[in-house]
């Protein structure tokens, strides 16, 4: 599945009868998809918008504006998979003007932690990986700031973290050892957490 295109729904006609659309960023398709196939959450369709948006925030809420527009017609509901994600609250106010409701938190980081768990962190010097970015590493990190042209620059972005946090939402060897690798290129400590799906998982639970 690409994380910017396909409206998924097992080739139901979106027509209301209790379905819900989740609207959702591209970096959390596989564990949506995995949460929506291991319950059996038909009701639930999905919508991802680009991945890339994790490093755009200005685009986010223009984004799911749209969306929104596009599909509210077709379903009993909408739900923003999104938390603040840097919209600087604009997103939620967005959600709240077209009275659609999105998940809590400030980021994914703190969702897959748990809300209230992360809150209670005082992890200001960690650098967080998610399976997905552990995954698109090169492609999320490494090659957006300009790493691999420019390898002098690690000091300068990371030059204030201590450690890189991975939080893990699958049981995976290979993730975590690419997560290795990732906290020695960037120089920092490294710490595996295995979280699994967090408040993502219990927010669709209720939906």
């Amino acid at each position: 599945m690409t994380t910017d295109a396909t409206l998924t729904h097992d080739g139901l006609t979106p027509d209301g009868c209790g379905r819900v659309l989740l609207i959702a960023c591209g970096a959390l398709a596989r564990e949506i998809i995995a949460l929506r196939k291991g319950h059996g959450w038909d009701h639930l369709d999905l919508q991802c918008l680009p991945a890339i948006y994790h490093s755009r925030p200005e685009k986010i809420e223009p984004a799911v504006r749209q969306a929104v527009t596009q599909y509210r017609d077709h379903y009993d509901r909408i739900f923003v998979v999104y938390a603040d994600c840097g919209t600087g609250g604009q997103l939620q106010a967005t959600c709240d003007e077209m009275g659609v409701k999105m998940i809590a938190g400030p980021h994914c980081y703190s969702f897959y932690e748990g809300n209230d768990a992360f809150a209670t962190l005082d992890e200001v010097t960690s650098f967080y990986l998610t399976d997905f970015l552990v995954r698109q590493f090169d492609a999320f990190v490494w090659e957006p700031l300009g790493l691999s042209k420019h390898p002098q620059l690690r000091d300068m972005y990371f030059g204030n973290y201590e450690k890189l946090v991975y939080q893990a939402q699958v049981k995976n060897p290979e993730l975590v050892e690419k997560a290795r690798e990732c906290a020695d290129r960037l120089g920092l400590e490294f710490e595996y957490r295995f979280t699994g799906y967090g408040d993502l998982k219990r927010t669709l639970q209720t939906l």
